[in-house]
């Protein structure tokens, strides 16, 4: 593999992951280092529809919504270093640990989501990923998530 890094824009990651409005939680992956990293990016918006109920006087991001984004960041990652683009197969949470929230996210921020491959082998991976607003940490978590075709309906 090549050291260049490589993105995803919305259409790449529509093509990667199901997941779609109003839980498609991602605009773009950048940074993306095969088998080692990626820097996903949200935009807050305040016509997100978990704000209509989440502190809606003062409208906060709620923690696992945050971390949802740094697990289909991380599946970017996982479709780009195995070469799953199109290929209909799905990227599970298995375990979420050691996470923390230190900052609250507002609409107007920009979320800069950092995944780190920890363990990456056959079917199951591990990282660890921090959520990032104008440099500073805001949130951060382990995690790990299996590869497998979709359960059928």
């Amino acid at each position: 593999m090549s050291d260049d890094l490589l993105s995803a824009d919305i259409a790449e990651i529509k093509r990667s992951i199901p997941h779609r409005y109003p839980f498609l939680l991602i605009d773009k992956v950048r940074d993306i280092k095969v088998n080692e990293s990626a820097v996903g990016i949200k935009n807050v918006t305040v016509n997100e529809p978990h704000f209509n109920g989440h502190f809606p006087q003062q409208p906060v991001m709620p923690g696992v919504l945050i971390v949802e984004a740094m697990a289909q960041t991380a599946a970017i990652l996982v479709t780009k270093t195995l070469d799953l683009i199109d290929k209909g197969m799905m990227v599970y949470f298995m375990t979420i640990d050691a996470t923390k929230f230190r900052q609250v996210v507002a609409p107007g921020d920009v979320l800069e989501l950092h995944v780190k491959v920890l363990r990456g082998r056959g079917k199951v991976w591990k990282f660890s990923g921090e959520g990032i607003v104008d440099g500073k940490v805001v949130a951060e978590a382990e995690f790990s998530a299996m590869i497998a075709p979709p359960v059928d309906a």
